[in-house]
């Protein structure tokens, strides 16, 4: 006769006067334990199978000691990282004895009872307020729309760097580039390395600002750096 049974997590098939390694129970050495959970049954002749487990069926065993099982090693490595990190583990174990298997007329143990939960106190009735008069609400004024910045670096000798200080100081478009005039953009770019010529610049961005794209490049081609 053998059942199979579930003992602290695990399913085990044993018989009796087998002995089994289990995670370990809270049951002192010496006492008996008893497993209700059976899920199957072969007595030899009829095999029964629980849904999900089997009613008044049990396995009684008892705790022979309590021990901790051979160490696995756990080794985490990460390739070309220089991560590596090496673990230790040993599972702590119960040595249980099978003594008999019941098919009928075992008792389930008592679950747990629930500790009594103190009854609310009821809270007492608030007063009415008078309602409180609400503050006119006041509209947001609307913000301003942000103008998308232009490329400025399709002017004819605008780098990257130029193109941000220019953006700083408040010449993000070609239309604001176009109002500019050459000494006030010479101030702005003064701090950015290189000799600069800005002379052409204000005409070349009008021309962006315009749509004049063909005109403008049949012009750059005759540009060297901003300078005609």
């Amino acid at each position: 006769m053998y059942a199979i049974v579930e003992m602290a997590g695990q399913q085990f098939k044993v018989a009796k006067d087998q002995k089994v390694y289990v995670h370990r129970l809270q049951t002192e050495e010496g006492k008996k334990v008893t497993f209700d959970n059976v899920l199957l049954l072969d007595d030899g002749k009829n095999v029964t199978i629980g849904a999900p487990a089997i009613d008044g069926a049990a396995v009684e065993a008892k705790v022979i000691k309590h021990l901790r099982g051979d160490k696995v090693i756990v080794f985490h490595k990460k390739r070309r990282k220089g991560y590596r990190k090496k673990n230790g583990h040993r599972q702590s174990l119960t040595e249980i004895v099978i003594e008999s298997i019941v098919a009928k007329g075992a008792k389930k143990a008592a679950p747990a009872k629930k500790q009594a939960e103190p009854t609310a106190k009821k809270a007492a009735p608030k007063k009415e307020t008078a309602p409180k008069a609400e503050a006119p609400k006041t509209k947001a004024a609307p913000k301003a729309k942000a103008t998308k910045a232009d490329d400025l670096k399709k002017i004819e000798g605008i780098g990257p760097k130029i193109a941000s200080t220019l953006v700083e100081a408040g010449i993000a478009t070609f239309a604001d580039l176009a109002k500019a005039k050459p000494a006030k953009i010479s101030e702005i770019i003064a701090d950015v390395r290189g000799n600069h010529v800005t002379d052409t610049w204000p005409a070349q961005a009008k021309l962006a600002a315009d749509g004049k794209w063909d005109e403008l490049k049949k012009w750059q081609d005759e540009l060297d750096g901003g300078k005609a």
